[in-house]
């Protein structure tokens, strides 16, 4: 073992992105897959089991489907002395079970969230934003650059998690948003190709309203109104109507909860007090467990 051998375990698309950066970068490279066959064509050592890969590498990086594929991965094997760095995804408690895992069984423990295509792994791209081991994080940096551009947030092993769910949320949003746009464009005879120019113009002038909401949400203070829950309450009333042909659910619960704002009293009140409803959606779910 030498301290530049990196050990990557999985062989996806993202795992096998990270191993090939890896050689590229000068580093002796391990790597594990449950299907062996995935080893082939990359310049590096294939391992047999797990813990053979492991014991091969001061540093390994696991990149598989899942939180409970990387606990699997990882139960029974000799972790002592090793630098995890997890690149699977996952929740904010689960990042921090893995944690605690580590320490207990003598390893130190990096989270990360991917923000890059497998194939832009280690160009200007990518980017991976890491929370836990500030000792894993100082000693591995130059390595972990080979593959994006790196930002730690601190020692709180779930703060990337909490960053990557809440990042992905607003993505798949903007995504459903989109389609439900292009569906509804298709039934008024507009192809989406034509709608998703102005489209974009609209979501890019839309950017200091988001500033401006994170302020009100952060401050908690939502007098300021110029996007008011009642005008919006409004406007989706009509978007709901106008899209009768084409519902989408996601409208109807975001009217729901500016709707519980306004029988509040709060409807002069701006629209990004709709998360304060979110807060007491989640208070309720956690009573229920």
């Amino acid at each position: 073992m030498t301290s530049e051998a990196i050990t990557v375990l999985g062989l996806g698309n993202l795992g096998r992105a990270l191993a090939e950066t890896f050689v590229r970068g000068g580093h002796s490279v391990t790597v594990w897959n449950r299907s062996p066959a995935k080893a082939a064509g990359l310049a590096a050592t294939g391992a047999t089991t797990a813990a053979e890969a492991v014991a091969a590498s001061e540093l390994v990086v696991v990149a598989v489907l899942d939180h409970q594929a990387a606990q699997q991965v990882l139960s029974g094997v000799d972790v002592r002395g090793r630098a995890l760095v997890n690149l699977t995804s996952g929740t904010v408690d689960e990042a921090r079970e893995l944690a605690r895992w580590a320490s207990a069984n003598g390893a130190e423990y990096l989270h990360g969230a991917v923000y890059a295509v497998p194939q832009t792994i280690g160009t200007d791209a990518s980017s991976i934003i890491y929370s836990g081991s500030s000792a894993v994080s100082e000693r591995w940096q130059k390595s972990l650059e080979l593959l994006g551009k790196v930002t730690f947030l601190g020692e709180d092993a779930g703060r990337a998690s909490g960053y990557d769910v809440a990042i992905l949320s607003g993505m798949y949003g903007l995504i459903g948003g989109f389609l439900h746009a292009a569906a509804l464009a298709r039934a008024g005879g507009i192809k989406a190709t034509d709608l998703t120019p102005m489209l974009l113009s609209w979501l890019t002038d839309m950017h200091p309203a988001l500033v401006t909401f994170a302020e009100e949400i952060d401050s908690g203070n939502y007098g300021g109104g110029e996007s008011s829950l009642a005008m919006n309450q409004s406007g989706l009333a009509t978007l709901i109507r106008a899209g009768q042909g084409v519902p989408f659910a996601a409208l109807d619960s975001l009217k729901a909860l500016v709707d519980q704002q306004v029988a509040e009293g709060h409807g002069e009140e701006s629209l990004a007090r709709v998360v304060e409803s979110f807060g007491v959606v989640s208070q309720r779910l956690a009573g229920r467990q």
